[in-house]
């Protein structure tokens, strides 16, 4: 989400948890302590089980609930609640949402958390320039602020972070809309997604995940004096990777990008943010830092008891499911990649590669097929694809004198091209584990299993832009004029994928 902070105007009375870096001394005596408390519940029934038992604890009470605890802490008054909402699996406990507490008008401000109350990387480190040291070499932001609250949750009550980090405990990286992201899914749950390249992406992203493990024992010792306040074993043998990918993918699911500041502050855990507000790209709110505090200014009406709303920014199906664990139907950003490369074996590949370069394009071009725009997307590609079907030398270098991606164009290099095209979202579609009729027969069953139900979503308009590609391409192969050519040979056709 991209959303836009200002640098605290305002100072704020030092916190216990924060008078010091959460990093340990240059000499740090290693405890070795068994591992009681888990960050986040795992797919395990008895993690479920003890998260639950945790949550529900009577003990708790005096914490109250997260909102309460804000106002204890400098939250003013506000105009949201806490509502909540039932889980997809009855075993979890119900997820809580940020709702409107009064009627609301566009341009009023839900609520404003005083900065006091939001973890970024620079509170966490306590110095900015070690920050942009620690997150511009091995290790992100995401990892950073996930191994803070890891630590912070190792502390129990004692931590003054303790109902934040039960909340995220209970929401389980959900928002009221959604399930878990799939990089905490099983393996035959991530065959739902077969014939996706969302599925490629979910596994890259966990063998990032598992890569910044990897590395957090190195940042440990390199970042000598910072690890002070945690009596803890270094990172790697406190925590299991398990622990670790459920930590990152939660503060994933909920932290906020800041835009126009300090990198170690562009990352923000904002109390009453996500994933408590529900995500939608069709809405233009934006969190944004007033005056030394982070507020939400709603950009449309809103009922008493109604979800709060915000902007998602620019992302296509694929990322929302990954990152939040939900699709939206309405998503004017979703999109499809489709890649185009020269043949470098091509005897011309150099000249082509100067056409396409003079044309703003690269030997291996990706094309962002929008949904709604796919006819414009195929118009756009075929000047690209055309250069695979020039293969005389002379015509080649009328290519190269010409302004602008021309191509001698023949009903025989055309239908070769249409040709290709058509073959290609066939191939993609034909990926796919079910067709899009069988897509709407899963999805109208009401006791469809929920992350079942999220993958289903996302590969049904997959297949509706790759349709609709197909349609376009089709469309176009009917209007050539004499449809008795047959499609001319391409040893060097582009290669599509």
């Amino acid at each position: 989400m991209e959303l836009t902070c200002l640098h605290n105007k305002f100072k704020f009375p030092s916190l216990p948890h924060l008078s010091r870096p959460f990093f340990k001394n240059p000499n740090p005596r290693i405890f070795r302590r068994k591992i009681n408390i888990l960050f986040l519940a795992s797919a395990s029934d008895t993690v479920v089980a003890s998260s639950i038992k945790e949550l529900g604890s009577k003990k708790d009470d005096e914490f109250g609930d997260l909102k309460s605890w804000m106002h204890r802490n400098g939250l003013p008054r506000c105009k949201v609640v806490l509502n909540e909402s039932t889980s997809h699996d009855e075993k979890h406990m119900p997820v809580h949402y940020v709702a409107a507490s009064e009627d609301l008008r566009a341009g009023d401000v839900a609520f404003s958390v005083p900065n006091s109350l939001v973890v970024t990387l620079e509170r966490v480190l306590g110095n900015e320039t070690v920050a942009e040291l620690l997150t511009t070499n091995k290790l992100s932001e995401l990892a950073c602020l996930a191994l803070y609250l890891m630590y912070e949750k190792k502390q129990g009550k004692k931590s003054f972070w303790y109902p934040y980090i039960r909340e995220l405990d209970r929401q389980r990286g959900r928002g009221q809309l959604a399930v878990e992201s799939p990089l905490l899914w099983s393996e035959e749950e991530l065959a739902y997604l077969t014939g996706s390249p969302t599925k490629a992406e979910v596994l890259e992203r966990a063998e990032g995940i598992k890569r910044e493990y990897n590395e957090l024992d190195t940042v440990w010792f390199m970042a000598g004096s910072l690890f002070q306040q945690y009596p803890y074993d270094i990172p790697t043998e406190a925590f299991p990777f398990e622990i670790f990918k459920q930590a990152f993918v939660a503060v994933q699911s909920c932290v906020v990008h800041l835009q126009k500041v300090p990198l170690a502050q562009r990352f923000a855990l904002v109390p009453l943010g996500p994933p408590l507000l529900a995500y939608r790209s069709n809405c233009k709110a934006m969190l944004s830092a007033v005056n030394g505090a982070v507020e939400l200014v709603v950009d449309r009406a809103c009922k008493a008891g109604e979800p709060i709303v915000v902007w998602c920014g620019p992302q296509p199906n694929s990322k929302l499911l990954i990152n939040y664990g939900f699709v939206d139907d309405d998503n004017s950003y979703d999109r499809l990649v489709v890649e185009a490369a020269l043949n470098t074996e091509d005897p011309q590949y150099q000249d082509k590669r100067l056409v396409v370069q003079r044309n703003g394009k690269l030997s291996v071009q990706v094309f962002h097929v929008y949904a709604g725009k796919e006819k414009e997307a195929v118009s756009d590609m075929l000047p690209y694809l055309r250069l695979g079907y020039v293969s005389d030398p002379s015509e080649m270098q009328s290519v190269l004198s010409s302004q602008g991606p021309v191509c001698p164009v023949s009903p025989c290099m055309e239908r070769a091209v249409l040709a290709q095209l058509a073959d290609y979202f066939n191939r993609r579609l034909a990926g796919y584990l079910t067709t899009l009729n069988e897509d709407e027969s899963l999805l109208s069953d009401p006791n469809l299993n929920p992350r079942r139900r999220v993958a289903t979503e996302l590969v049904r308009l997959e297949k509706k832009i790759l349709h609709a590609c197909l349609q376009a391409t089709t469309e176009l192969i009917d209007e050539l004029p004499d449809h008795t050519v047959s499609p001319c040979p391409a040893p060097y056709a582009l290669l599509l994928k």
